[in-house]
């Protein structure tokens, strides 16, 4: 008997143990948002948590100041969605997800944060700024470390235009003083998020996680760190966010959290038609406006369906999570009208209202300023066509983004300043296309840009001629917009003159390897005429910082007369300031007495950018293929 009683003990104890194996606690992969912040004017979170057989589990919370208010489940058993209310009274600190699976219990930690003290009313960006656009990995490699990462794949191949070439954040960092020492005070990067693609993946637009840096760039911290050293310096951060789509290395393709998470895939559906003008068009059936905007962008990037409400809360949450964990003052947004229109309403609705004064500039890349001007906040340019037999239907939903990418401006002063002049060409081709500022909600609020990373460079678009490069930088920092500039442009950094090479419009900034024969921080290698236009843009844009007519003042221009052109920005109380070119090989000189009616001139004035004394009572010299910015005495108008 007792023998047999010890028989009985073992097989108890073993199946004890059998039990405990089977019944351990439930596996969650991911929690998303990881954590949250008390003080939103929302009080609703949504958590996404994932996990083997999730579904099947039950959930509650505990801590005080907040509530599960339902628990959603899909027609995934990896995914849960958890509705939580947070109090108005809540504190920041710990809190617990309790999930009980097969009758264990698992406690989950989540924190809800305290917001940084006004962090509700950080300023985004405007006219006051000049933004510069870098690509991480093209910029400089703070860290080889981190250049080839196991388990990422698309190892670090510099020799490759497509490849990854190590650039990172603290290459970043290590130049953030050249950055403002140049004037700058705005960084957007091309995407920072995960891309864990097989080839092709420091382009960054095929997010694979849309919570975590991608670590060949840095850590979450490297990337706060960043935010910080930057607005230490008068610098703020615009993040690149992608609503419309991931990589195909994302999890969701495998495993999306809900059967329409995702549209579909090809060949079940077609690519998108980059029909951008369809949804403006009173004449475009609604088949082509649905491939636009539900199409895959490219076979690698699967489409998001934002007109589902998860899928919209998810991406509104992940926006709201960057700009608060990391200090962003702004976000561009790629690809902006390939999502659903009234998702997008809502989308910038959601961020403006928790960030009253947020910077956000959508990428609409149309050369027609009309079909940019719809999407802008405020535009009357909305709504169904009087008088058609359209079959747009009425919208209902108003667009609340403050800014676009001025694509139509930036075409036209290409092409401006590589034509000869005419009755319709040259400066008259750039004066004409200005009359289109009426039909923005405010053209003030437009991005202008010399190029970025989808178009050849500005030095070969400009035939590598440095006076136009000045007359175009010229513009771009001083007319009614908020000038952005591309990495390198400042040292006629050099792409070939093609729209199908765009790797090669992202070359390696010079300086940012050690054994790069060219540096342009401190100046080795440059020739003479590199030295010459970054000192010129130097002086400019520091210059400009201290010109608020240039921030926010009013713009009248002169038609153009023998290759000249000439606008005066003035502002009540302010300095003006008058910008003055000349493309043609003559030096040129101007009766000052046109521009009186626009602005009552002194008799003196500087051209900033040599310092030279202008007597301007009766003429204005203009120096052949030159271009003068002329600072006026306080309270000119």
């Amino acid at each position: 008997m007792k023998r047999l009683a010890r028989l009985c003990l073992v097989w108890l104890a073993a199946l004890s143990l059998q039990a405990t194996v089977h019944a351990a606690a439930p596996q969650i992969e991911a929690v998303e948002p990881p954590h949250w912040w008390v003080g939103f004017a929302e009080s609703r979170l949504q958590l996404l948590v994932y996990g083997p057989d999730i579904a099947k589990a039950k959930v509650s919370v505990a801590g005080a100041g907040w509530r599960l208010e339902r628990v959603e489940r899909s027609d995934s058993a990896n995914h849960l969605f958890l509705h939580l209310v947070i109090a108005r009274s809540a504190t920041p600190g710990p809190r617990e997800l309790i999930i009980s699976h097969d009758g264990v219990l698992h406690r989950h930690p989540f924190l809800l944060k305290a917001r940084e003290p006004g962090s509700a009313q950080r300023r985004g960006f405007d006219g006051s700024d000049v933004i510069l656009n870098l690509m991480p990995d093209r910029f400089a490699n703070g860290n080889p470390a981190n250049d080839t990462v196991p388990g990422m794949g698309d190892p670090v191949n510099r020799s490759a235009p497509g490849g990854r070439h190590g650039g990172d954040l603290q290459g970043v960092m290590d130049r953030l003083d050249y950055l403002s020492g140049m004037g700058f005070t705005a960084l957007w990067m091309t995407p920072i998020l995960e891309n864990r693609q097989a080839a092709y993946s420091y382009h960054g637009y095929a997010a694979t996680d849309l919570y975590r840096v991608d670590p060949r760039l840095g850590t979450l911290d490297d990337y706060r760190r960043l935010g910080a050293e930057a607005r230490r310096r008068g610098m703020g951060l615009i993040q690149d966010a992608v609503p419309n789509h991931i990589g195909d290395g994302h999890r969701w393709l495998r495993d999306p959290p809900t059967r329409d998470w995702l549209h579909p895939a090809p060949p079940r559906a077609p690519l998108t038609n980059h029909g951008r003008t369809s949804i403006r068009d009173p004449y475009a059936v609604r088949s082509d406006r649905d491939r636009f905007t539900q199409g895959w962008f490219a076979p690698s990037m699967p489409d998001l369906n934002a007109s589902q409400p998860l899928v919209a809360q998810y991406l509104e949450q992940a926006t709201l999570w960057w700009i608060e964990e990391v200090g962003l003052m702004g976000l561009r947004v790629d690809t902006w009208s390939y999502s659903d229109a009234a998702f997008l309403s809502r989308w910038a609705a959601r961020l403006r209202r928790e960030y009253p004064h947020l910077g956000i500039v959508g990428e609409e890349w149309s050369l027609n300023p009309v079909v940019v001007a719809a999407w802008q906040g405020g535009n009357p340019l909305f709504g169904k066509p009087r008088g058609l037999a359209s079959q747009v239907p009425a919208d209902t939903t108003r667009p609340t983004v403050p800014s676009l990418m001025d694509f139509p401006l930036h075409d036209t002063l290409r092409r401006a300043l590589v034509e000869p002049e005419s009755w319709g060409t040259g400066w008259v081709r750039l004066y004409e296309f200005m009359v289109n500022d009426r039909l923005y909600a405010d053209a003030g609020k437009l991005v202008l840009f010399d190029g970025n990373h989808d178009v050849p460079r500005l030095a070969p678009a400009l035939n590598h001629d440095p006076a136009l490069q000045k007359m175009a930088l010229a513009f771009v920092l001083t007319t009614r917009r908020i000038p952005q500039l591309y990495y390198g442009v400042e040292v006629m950094l050099d792409s070939p003159r093609t729209h199908d090479a765009f790797d090669l419009f992202r070359a390696d900034f010079p300086g940012g390897w050690p054994d790069d024969p060219v540096d342009a921080v401190t100046g080795k290698g440059l020739n003479a005429a590199q030295a010459d236009l970054q000192q010129w843009l130097r002086r400019v844009m520091v210059w400009r910082k201290s010109q608020p007519s240039l921030h926010r003042g009013q713009l009248t221009h002169f038609l153009p007369e023998d290759g000249t052109y000439v606008f005066v920005r003035h502002l009540p109380g302010a300095s003006s300031v008058m910008v003055a070119f000349n493309k043609a090989d003559q030096p040129r000189r101007l009766n000052m007495g046109r521009f009186r009616s626009a602005l009552p001139l002194p008799n003196q004035a500087i051209d900033i950018t040599t310092g030279e004394a202008l007597d301007l009572r009766s003429e204005l010299p203009l120096p052949a293929r030159g271009v003068r910015i002329i600072g006026f005495s306080k309270g000119s108008r």
